[in-house]
């Protein structure tokens, strides 16, 4: 990867269709700097769901992002703006999934053969991952190779391991309220009811990925997100939970961070990568 071709355009998710889409192509456009776009092998979109990954639509609902994008064909509208041939081959991945590939290529964690990579943020990401290939429906993995709706405790995982779940215990804690994860990171050394929220964190975290890392057989665990940089407040709970159940995988923070979902999104122009990928089922 070239850093020094990385660019930033904001871009307002509640705005118009055209707003976002002219946008993306913009920065596309200056990523590629004096390369000619259709010269390059491919773009690769490292894309929230729900998307429609196999053809590049856009089925953004209740998820308060990119709503004016429901139903918009984002590959040939790129192509379109970008003035490109039709075949030009743009691919799309779910980011939590092109985070865990470009992690199983570039991260610490590669030196594991199987592998599960954690999002956690806004919402609860989940990648298995076997030499290098995402894995879903089988070897035990969900058919869509996610956990973020997998029931647990009074819910489902995405609930529990997401911001949202920090903001609603703090709030029910001390009917005060707070912005993110970062502010409790401030609070944790000064405040025991924080220190022992991240503990049940923690606890909860083991307690859940436990199962999946025994049937998985999983070497490696990779944490990205926002709720990682955190991982010295709940690290000790979730291994303790580790070993009860007597997994003992290596647990990684990511020091890729974006750049790892950068790293599996521009993986996609590989064509030897990108056919053994539509032969699984992160694709359909």
């Amino acid at each position: 990867m070239v850093d020094e071709r990385i660019v930033r355009i904001p871009v307002d998710s509640h705005s118009s269709k055209e707003n976002i889409l002219n946008n993306w192509a913009k920065a596309i456009d200056k990523a590629a700097g004096n390369h000619r776009i259709e010269t390059l092998a491919g773009i690769g979109f490292a894309m929230p769901g729900p998307f429609d990954y196999l053809n590049g639509v856009a089925w953004f609902k209740d998820v308060q992002k990119f709503d004016d994008l429901y139903g918009v064909d984002v590959c040939k509208e790129i192509i379109k703006r970008l003035q490109l041939p039709e075949d030009f081959p743009l691919r799309f991945l779910n980011d939590a999934t092109s985070f865990a590939v470009g992690e199983a290529f570039l991260g610490e964690v590669s030196v594991h053969k199987k592998i599960i990579a954690l999002t956690l943020g806004t919402g609860f990401g989940t990648t298995f991952i076997n030499n290098r290939l995402p894995v879903a429906g089988s070897e035990g993995v969900p058919a869509d190779g996610f956990l973020y709706h997998v029931p647990f405790k009074n819910s489902i995982a995405d609930d529990y391991f997401s911001t949202r779940w920090f903001l609603k215990e703090y709030e029910h804690a001390t009917g005060r309220q707070i912005t993110g994860v970062k502010d409790l990171s401030v609070l944790v050394k000064k405040d025991e009811s924080v220190k022992n929220m991240f503990a049940r964190f923690g606890q909860n975290l083991g307690e859940f990925l436990a199962p999946w890392v025994k049937q998985f057989n999983a070497g490696g665990i990779v944490l990205g997100g926002n709720i990682s940089k955190s991982f010295q407040w709940f690290e000790n709970e979730m291994q303790a939970e580790f070993r009860s159940f007597s997994v003992s995988p290596k647990v990684y923070i990511s020091a890729l961070e974006e750049n790892a979902a950068l790293t599996g999104s521009a993986r996609l122009c590989d064509d030897e990568f990108y056919r053994k990928l539509l032969k699984t089922n992160i694709i359909n």
